[in-house]
């Protein structure tokens, strides 16, 4: 990503985030929104509305409807009909797992005609949903598991029916999750591996940061805060400052210091190939799971 693109992201995340109060539709007027599939993703988006004072009726779905009895705590309406929520929705979010697409996107297919639907599923391309339901419009999204914080990286892609107004609705709804960009879908897999899954690679090195704070005496707590807040905080240094983060690196390192001697270990570890590897070996990954289920399909 260039400079401008850079630029564009970080602003969008500080002006459409944190500027953002209660979410009305472009037109002025309320939407009905239904989350088809409320689990991890799903429910964390449902909570996002909710606790951005959204004033539309956002209705939450799942098999188990002990599940959503939170969600409906918060003021969403629960029901276990999928065609029963799309129906009443004007926009509809569909969260369900890769595998299961297919199955559910031609339960309500007759429910989403004309209708912008904005689809979670990792792996699973835009043209496989148009050949199920011709007459919707579909977005594919990937954002991550910090859309429960409302912190999520969200890039998202859209077919040729998603108009100029669509797309505004969509940058508003997934700025309530955090960040987001438009991509080309090409670049989605990579997305799903990257940042999809990112938090899985993260949690590991604050969990090895935390084991090592314990290796030196830390009280557990304080090993486990510490390494989170730096993790953190060096995130936001990155997107604040719009340095590299070699800058970065070399701002803390000082010669004969003991950051020196830290880092010298970690580059004879090859925790820079690890993590390149398990990006690289995801994205693959991607590529198989999608070929399975057009397959099949």
């Amino acid at each position: 990503m260039g400079t401008a693109g850079f630029r564009k992201l970080y602003i969008q995340a500080c002006f459409e985030y944190f500027a953002f109060t209660t979410w009305k539709s472009v037109g002025g007027g309320l939407e009905s929104i239904a989350v088809i599939g409320a689990g991890m993703i799903g429910g964390a988006i449902v909570k996002s509305l909710l606790k951005k004072g959204y004033e539309g009726e956002v209705i939450a779905t799942r098999r188990d409807l002990g599940k959503l009895k939170d969600l409906e705590a918060l003021g969403a309406k629960i029901t276990t009909n999928n065609k029963e929520a799309a129906s009443k929705a004007d926009i509809i979010f569909l969260c369900v797992k890769p595998g299961d697409i297919e199955k559910v996107v031609k339960e309500i297919s007759s429910e989403i005609k004309g209708k912008l639907v904005i689809s979670t599923a990792a792996t699973i391309p835009l043209k496989f949903y148009k050949k199920i339901a011709p007459h919707a419009k579909f977005v594919r999204t990937m954002p991550n598991i910090a859309a429960l914080v409302q912190e999520s990286f969200t890039a998202y892609c859209c077919n040729e029916d998603v108009t100029d107004s669509d797309k505004k609705k969509v940058e508003k709804l997934l700025s309530l999750m955090g960040a987001s960009m438009e991509v080309e879908e090409k670049y989605m897999d990579a997305i799903t591996a990257l940042s999809g899954s990112g938090p899985a690679y993260i949690s590991l090195i604050i969990e090895a940061l935390m084991y090592a704070g314990l290796r030196v005496g830390l009280p557990r707590n304080l090993a486990l805060y510490s390494a989170s807040q730096t993790v953190l905080g060096t995130g936001k240094l990155v997107l604040e400052t719009q340095e590299h983060p070699a800058k970065i690196k070399d701002m803390v390192t000082t010669p004969g210091g003991t950051t020196i001697e830290a880092i010298y270990e970690l580059e004879g570890s090859q925790i820079r190939q690890a993590l390149m590897r398990a990006v690289k070996e995801a994205t693959e990954k991607c590529q198989r799971i999608r070929d399975e289920i057009i397959r099949d399909g």
